[in-house]
C-alpha cells in the first residue's frame, strides 16, 4: 500500500507571532516542535513580547532572523515587510494572543508589524489566547473574541483553566504547544483555495470512542491491548476544529495529554463502563465513531478479589471467561434517525484478506462505514503515528494510503459527511 508524507507540516511555511503575554515563554517549545516536524518557520515578536522571550532564541530555533517592529520599514527591504510576510506564510500562528493584540486586530488597527501582517494576510490564522483571568472575563475582551469568530480564516484556541503566572487559578492559560501544533496541522488540512477554513461540522455533534479497555483478572493482572488511542483522539480533535461538538469516551491513553484539551472527555476503564457511557451519550449524536479497541473477553462475573498465586492464576485461565458486549453492534441497533456510524477493524493478512474480513465485519455489525486497517505492518496501526487501509461501505471500497493519523482523521470525517448529503443537526 502506498505511503504518503508522515507529517502534514513537512515543507509548509509558518509564521509564528508572539505577543505580550507571559505565556510567550512557552512559544520556543512550539517553534522547536514545528521545525522538528519539517516546517519552514519565521518568527515575529511585538515590543512587549521581546521583553519576555529572546528574539535571539527564536531566531536560533527557527534557523532564521526574528522580525521586530523596527524591521517593518527597513530601507534594505525591497517590499514592505508586513506584505512580504503575509504573502510568504501559508498560515499565521499567534501564540500567545494578548488582550492588546486581540483588540488591535478586531478593530482593524495597523499599529506595529504584527497588526499590519494580520490585516494584510489572506491566509488562515491560528490564534491561541492567553491572559489574566479577570482580563479574559472582561466584557470588552469577550466582545473582541466573539467578533473574531465571524472571520472564516481564524481558528480560535480559547485559553484553558489552570494556575496562572499571577498566582490566580482560573481561565487564561494558553493551550499547550502540542495542541497548537496539532491545530496548525489541522488548519492546513482544512483550508480551501480562498483561505477559509472548513466549518462543515458546525452545528453537529460527534461521539467518539478511543483507546483500549482494561479487564481485570485479579488484583494485580489485567487483559488489554496495544491501542494508544491516537486515532480516536485525533478524529475527535479534527472534528472539533471543524466546528463540531464532540464527546470523547476513552480508555487509558498513551499520547500527549494536551491533545485532550478543549474536548468533552469521559474516561472509562472496562468494556461495560464504555458501553454504559456510549449508550448514555448516543441519542444526542449526529454521528458515532467506534475507534476504541475493546477487549474481546473478560472474567465471568468479576475479577478475583485478591492476587492469585501463579499456579492458581494459570489454572484459572482455563475457565471463567465470557465475551464482552458487542458495543458497535449495540450502537447500530440503538441508532437514531439519520445517525451515521463508523467502525474500525484492526486486522492482519494480505490486502485481499483484510478487505474480505473487513467487509464481513461491516455486514455483521451493520454500520455505515468500516475502516479496515492492518496492524501487522511496520510503522502503522497500534502505537504508531501512521495509519491507512480500506474504507468499506455499501457502495464499495476506498483505498486510503498510509499517512499521518491526523490526515486520515480528516479523510474519515469527509467520508462521514458524504454518507448523507447532510447529517441532521442536534436539537
Amino acid at each position: 500500500m502506498k505511503t504518503e508524507a508522515a507529517s502534514p507540516l513537512v515543507g509548509r511555511r509558518l509564521l509564528v507571532a508572539v505577543t505580550g503575554s507571559i505565556a510567550a515563554v512557552k512559544t520556543p517549545l512550539l517553534v522547536s516542535a514545528l521545525i522538528k516536524a519539517g516546517a519552514e518557520v519565521r518568527c515575529l515578536v511585538t515590543p512587549s513580547a521581546a521583553r519576555l522571550v529572546s528574539p535571539v532564541a527564536l531566531a536560533s530555533l527557527s534557523r532564521h532572523r526574528c522580525y521586530q517592529d523596527e524591521d517593518q520599514w527597513n530601507p534594505s527591504e525591497p517590499r514592505p515587510l508586513h506584505i512580504a510576510l503575509a504573502e510568504w506564510a501559508e498560515i499565521v500562528i499567534v501564540a500567545p494572543l494578548s488582550a492588546t493584540s486581540l483588540a488591535r486586530w478586531t478593530h482593524g488597527l495597523a499599529e506595529g508589524l504584527l497588526a499590519s501582517v494580520l490585516l494584510a494576510s489572506e491566509r488562515p490564522v491560528v490564534a491561541a489566547a492567553a491572559m489574566n483571568t479577570a482580563m479574559w472575563s472582561n466584557p470588552a475582551v469577550r466582545r473582541n473574541w466573539l467578533e473574531l469568530q465571524s472571520d472564516p480564516r481564524v481558528l480560535q484556541l480559547a485559553p484553558e483553566s489552570g494556575l496562572l503566572a499571577c498566582d490566580r487559578l482560573g481561565d487564561g492559560r494558553m493551550v499547550d504547544p502540542k495542541l497548537i501544533e496539532l491545530a496548525v496541522a489541522s488548519g492546513l488540512l482544512q483550508v480551501d483555495q480562498t483561505g477559509r477554513l472548513k466549518r462543515d461540522w458546525q452545528g453537529r455533534r460527534l461521539l467518539v470512542s478511543a483507546g483500549p479497555t482494561l479487564e481485570a483478572l485479579d488484583q494485580a493482572r489485567l487483559l488489554t491491548n496495544r491501542s494508544s488511542g491516537r486515532m480516536g483522539v485525533l478524529l475527535a480533535q479534527a472534528a472539533r476544529l471543524r466546528g463540531a461538538e464532540v464527546d470523547l469516551v476513552h480508555g487509558p491513553l498513551n499520547l500527549p495529554l494536551a491533545w485532550l484539551e478543549g474536548l468533552e472527555t469521559h474516561s472509562v476503564t472496562s468494556a461495560v463502563e464504555m458501553q454504559s457511557m456510549l449508550l448514555e451519550l448516543q441519542p444526542s449524536a449526529d454521528a458515532v465513531v467506534m475507534a476504541a479497541a475493546v477487549a474481546d473477553v473478560r472474567r465471568f462475573g468479576s475479577a478475583k478479589a485478591e492476587k492469585l498465586p501463579k499456579d492458581s492464576f494459570l489454572k484459572s485461565l482455563e475457565q471463567d471467561w465470557e465475551e464482552v458486549p458487542d458495543l458497535l453492534a449495540e450502537l447500530v441497533l440503538r441508532r437514531t434517525t439519520g445517525q451515521v456510524l463508523l467502525g474500525f477493524a484492526a486486522l492482519a493478512g494480505d490486502d485481499a484478506q483484510i478487505q474480505a474480513l473487513g467487509e464481513e465485519k461491516r455486514l455483521r455489525k451493520g454500520c455505515d462505514l468500516l475502516m479496515a486497517n492492518p496492524i501487522d505492518r511496520p510503522g502503522q496501526g497500534f502505537e504508531a503515528n501512521l495509519n491507512g487501509g480500506w474504507l468499506l461501505a455499501e457502495g464499495g471500497v476506498r483505498s486510503l494510503p498510509v499517512t499521518s493519523k491526523l490526515v486520515l482523521a480528516h479523510q474519515l470525517l469527509d467520508a462521514l459527511l458524504e454518507v448523507q448529503v447532510a447529517i441532521p443537526t442536534s436539537s
